[in-house]
């Protein structure tokens, strides 16, 4: 049997009462969402879109100076109320404080934290819920910023694969400007997905279901047709952002601790 995530199309309900719940759960007025124009953003719009209804969303969309045309293109898509903020201006308030230009990346993650700064406050102005459009196939490889686009009240499609996101937006009719976009973070001119992770969503998603389902390095590639090193490279990957997908390590004091033993149990929503 080949390795290949299978989409289901009952996760779009699932994904909808998800959103529903949490929103009720926080006593929130709706949700707020991160609108790039790319397909992760415009998928979780329209869940959030039919768990809420289009007033009680949200997109904001913040290019450095001016939004790529997809990112209206949603908005218009969807009906949903919108703000554009450039965080131009608040990068280079920021580089202007520092010794020194910091390299690419760094750069890449001062823009991601900004975002989810803007997203925070317009959530505490407006009472929203932050709701995040992570997938699980940046989850696990750690592409993601932390604090960035990973700092977020919730992830409704955090449990599906890129390429189940794919086919999710084209069950909810996304369009297809938006659909046939290279998947892009746009931290930078020129960067995309595929290009920094080194490899092709197909493939990744092929590899990380067989980490999933605890399959050896050896028959992920028999099964997968991939070489072992591009396995143990990814798997590597996987193991080394661990500590993205944690909460900041806490050491053994007292009797239950955060993190360690301490069970969470969510407050019960008015239904219940």
């Amino acid at each position: 049997m080949p390795l290949v995530p299978r989409f289901d199309p009952e996760t779009v309900e699932v994904a909808v009462r998800f959103i529903e719940h949490r929103v009720k759960l926080a006593r929130a007025r709706g949700a707020v969402v991160g609108i790039s124009g790319g397909i992760d953003s415009a998928v979780v719009a329209a869940l959030c879109v039919r768990a809420l209804g289009n007033k009680s969303v949200l997109g904001i969309m913040m290019p450095e100076e001016e939004p790529e045309k997809e990112a209206p293109l949603t908005i218009n898509w969807l009906g949903i109320r919108s703000r554009l903020v450039p965080i131009g201006k608040q990068v280079k308030a920021v580089l202007s404080s520092m010794r020194a230009k910091p390299p690419k990346d760094a750069l890449g993650n001062i823009k991601a934290r900004l975002r989810m700064v803007n997203l925070y406050l317009e959530a505490n102005m407006s009472h929203l819920l932050v709701v995040g459009t992570g997938n699980k196939s940046e989850l696990l490889t750690g592409y993601f910023t932390k604090y960035g686009d990973g700092g977020v009240d919730i992830l409704p499609i955090g449990d599906l694969y890129k390429t189940q996101v794919r086919e999710m937006a084209r069950l909810l009719k996304v369009p297809d400007a938006i659909q046939k976009l290279v998947p892009t973070a746009g931290l930078y001119p020129g960067q995309t997905d595929e290009k920094e992770l080194g490899i092709m969503y197909d493939d990744l998603d092929r590899i990380l279901l067989g980490i999933e389902l605890r399959l050896s390095h050896e028959k992920i590639a028999r099964q997968t047709r991939l070489p072992l090193s591009e396995v143990e490279r990814i798997a590597m990957r996987v193991e080394a952002s661990i500590h993205k997908r944690a909460g900041p390590p806490i050491p053994k004091m007292g009797i239950r601790t955060i993190g360690l033993d301490w069970r969470e149990e969510s407050p019960r929503s008015e239904e219940e």
